[in-house]
């Protein structure tokens, strides 16, 4: 293995490998940008979150063979005046109508003949209290979010043609006719445009925030740039492939997959890119010769870098398991991205730092006690004293050693209290929710609320196989409590057996309350087909719609968190075994990160709910937290852990203990400091889903830096004792010490 390490260093940091190593990777990347397509290129934001085999999917293909009219994207026109729409309102509806009609919009595929009603036909589908009209246009399902976009844009421009001023563009407390474009059309367009926009700030915010951190802790800007070129590169290698890929049609990425790619590889590989980095500047307070030093550093961390990156690709990859699109979406881009950047880590990174050597940290240049010495005699000065003043890290070693026990109760209570509340965690499925109050899909569905029943804004889809039987489905259902309104049935076109009926709930129909009905529906539905004789009725029933799609993706969220979870501990589990060789150390490693993800999510919580006001949190958040912090917690244990172990070997372990966290402290507590920071940037966002993920994961960073590496892991280690390293060799090696130095 050292002689491996041996050649691999020499190979990207010798004289001519250096420059070789440098050149590649600018080579590769610039003809993988100029050749391949960008994988921003490639996003589809309306791509599929659920399988074929969900109900609410299987419902959508029956209503589209059956039920053709219903087929398309609709765009919900919504109309308030508040005091009344007037007449000359309604006349700007029926001229748009009249218009569009006579010249669709693009991807157009259906819009009601209001141009063809009398107003006193029109003024009969206002709301209550005559204030509020909803006219819907349907586009072709093939629509893409741009060509939506512009035809909004033609919808507002007729608008403010005819009203003399904007109706889009006033405020929702204005007096004068506003208008807004919601449904699932309008949400889909306002999505995209947030994505897109995020994408922009939140690379900048992150370059920033890596930037701003990496000087105020190193204060070298030679060094602070080091790590941006490396994940620049892995990112110029890696969009490109991806990019490809997509094109191919071999994966699907998004826009919220590449906006948390983007922090991922900021975050975590500036974390690879200190490791190898605190190991040089160590080893050239020790080692006159830079070549020396840069290869004693890359053989003392390259292991544990290697072995960082593949835990956190595997675990990432385990997202591929998901039943759920947008999770699925993940596992690709998440652990290509990692994996270059461990590539880049490994081989750019040390070619950069052979190029320019003790000149990287300029200009607080590490350098050995002697050549200090000699260029205080070139200048005529003394030379300075040595520090001998503990480090921080040293002394939280020293406590860790003296007091294990203290330490452990004390942070087991602090980790234990924060993840009692993590049970209490409430989740939503509603994607509106997520989106920011002023969004105008979302002001149009708040409109279309308060002024219609709450079921109108999604009715559920209820289709049946009569068997050609006498079935009363629309009473039948009338008679739940938990349904406001059933609409008159309709017949399939190719099977006249097949009804379908649209059921508005009394609640809102992106709650939970409306999906725990979904199963109500369906069994009440069953019910009635067998009071009428329909055999194998279970089969013969569809429920789709908005409710019954969040119902199967909370189900989905479920199922892959059951599977997913256990298979991420597992590979986790396996990676630790082999490298440590310890079933000990891999068992009490595990429960750290995971005490330490409890402790995130109840915390997280606590800020979420009690000081920002949130309800609740995304379905998904539970999951994508886990993955996360389990994976890139379990580096920060890597990384301290190996060197311990590699201590043990030739002194006593409680001072193999004091050193490995002494020696480890200052790094790991900078790689922390950056990857929450960069994780805290999401929270800049006003996306809820990427705010919630960007504060808990940036706290379980937190945790897993300031609390359980520090502390916990090595306290637990410190109380194990040689049971620690049980059943590899190094249990009998810390016997041996121990005893050859009492």
């Amino acid at each position: 293995m050292s002689n491996m390490l041996e050649k691999y260093g020499r190979s990207v940091t010798g004289p001519r490998g250096k420059w070789v190593t440098l050149v590649l990777w600018i080579v590769i990347t610039g003809a993988l940008s100029a050749l391949l397509p960008s994988v921003n290129s490639q996003e589809n934001n309306n791509a599929a979150n659920l399988p074929e085999s969900f109900p609410s999917v299987q419902a959508e293909e029956v209503a589209k063979r059956e039920f053709p009219n219903a087929e398309g994207i609709p765009a919900l026109i919504v109309w308030h005046r508040e005091g009344g729409l007037t007449d000359d309102d309604l006349k700007i509806v029926q001229n748009m109508a009249q218009t569009f009609t006579a010249k669709p919009l693009p991807e157009q595929a259906a819009l009601p003949p209001y141009h063809q009603m009398p107003l006193p036909a029109l003024k009969s589908q206002l709301s209550g209290n005559k204030q509020t009209l909803v006219t819907p246009i349907v586009f072709s399902k093939e629509a893409e979010s741009d060509v939506l976009k512009r035809g909004f844009a033609s919808i507002q421009e007729q608008a403010a043609g005819q009203a003399g001023y904007d109706p889009f563009a006033e405020t929702i407390s204005s007096q004068k006719l506003i208008a807004r474009v919601s449904g699932p059309a309008g949400i889909s367009v306002d999505a995209t445009a947030l994505f897109k926009n995020a994408d922009v700030s939140l690379l900048i915010a992150t370059v920033l925030i890596v930037l701003v951190l990496l000087l105020a802790i190193y204060r070298s800007p030679i060094l602070a740039l080091i790590p941006l070129i490396a994940v620049g590169f892995a990112y110029g290698v890696t969009g490109p492939i991806l990019g490809f890929m997509a094109k191919e049609g071999w994966i699907e990425v998004d826009s919220q997959a590449i906006s948390i790619m983007t922090v991922l590889l900021f975050g975590a590989g500036t974390d690879y890119c200190l490791f190898l980095i605190a190991r040089f500047r160590q080893m050239l307070t020790v080692e006159t010769n830079k070549w020396a030093a840069l290869k004693q550093a890359i053989s003392g961390s390259s292991g544990a870098i290697a072995m960082s990156g593949f835990t956190v690709v595997l675990s990432l990859a385990a997202l591929l398991l998901a039943d759920y699109g947008a999770v699925k979406r993940f596992a690709v881009p998440f652990s290509f991205a990692i994996l270059i950047m461990a590539i880049a880590s490994l081989t750019l990174v040390p070619a950069l730092l052979a190029i320019l050597g003790r000149g990287s940290f300029y200009p607080f240049v590490p350098r050995t006690p002697d050549m200090i010495r000699e260029r205080a005699e070139k200048k005529g000065r003394p030379a300075p004293q040595p520090h001998s003043r503990k480090t921080i890290g040293a002394r939280f070693a020293d406590l860790v050693v003296r007091k294990p026990w203290t330490v452990i109760i004390v942070t087991v209570i602090l980790l234990g209290g924060a993840a009692s509340f993590a049970p209490s965690v409430k989740y939503t499925y509603d994607l509106l929710s997520s989106f920011p109050k002023d969004m105008p899909s979302r002001e149009g569905f708040d409109l279309i609320g308060e002024a219609f029943s709450p079921g109108s804004l999604a009715p559920v889809q209820v289709i049946a196989d009569t068997e050609a039987k006498s079935v009363d489905l629309q009473a039948a259902l009338q008679k739940l409590p938990f349904v406001d309104e059933v609409s008159a049935p309709q017949k399939g076109k190719a099977n006249p057996d097949i009804v379908s009926v649209d059921v508005q709930l009394n609640v809102n129909p992106y709650d939970n309350e409306a999906m725990g009905h979904i199963p109500e529906l369906r069994t009440a539905t069953e019910a009635v087909l067998k009071v009428a004789g329909v055999s194998g009725v279970e089969e013969r029933v569809w429920i789709g719609g908005q409710t019954a799609a969040q119902y199967d993706t909370k189900r989905a969220g479920d199922r892959d968190e059951l599977v997913i979870i256990p298979v991420v501990i597992g590979l986790i589990a396996l990676l630790l075994l082999a490298y440590l060789r310890s079933v000990v150390a891999m068992l009490y490693l595990i429960a750290t990160v995971v005490l330490s993800y409890g402790s995130a999510l109840g915390l997280g919580w606590i800020i979420l709910h009690y000081f920002m006001g949130a309800d609740a949190v995304a379905g998904a958040i539970p999951l994508y937290a886990f993955v996360f912090l389990v994976a890139l917690g379990e580096d920060y244990n890597i990384f301290m852990i190996s060197s311990i172990w590699k201590k043990r070997k030739d002194m006593p372990l409680k001072e193999a203990i004091r050193q490995g966290v002494s020696e480890t402290g200052g790094v790991i507590t900078s790689a922390g400091l950056i990857l929450a920071g960069t994780f805290a940037v999401l929270a800049t966002l006003p996306i809820q889903v990427l705010l919630q993920f960007g504060i808990i994961t940036a706290i379980g960073v937190l945790l897993d830096t300031f609390i359980v590496r520090p502390f916990l892991v090595p306290a637990l280690t410190t109380v194990l004792g040689r049971a620690a390293f049980w059943p590899g060799a190094g249990s009998a090696n810390a016997g041996r010490v121990e005893r050859e130095t009492a």
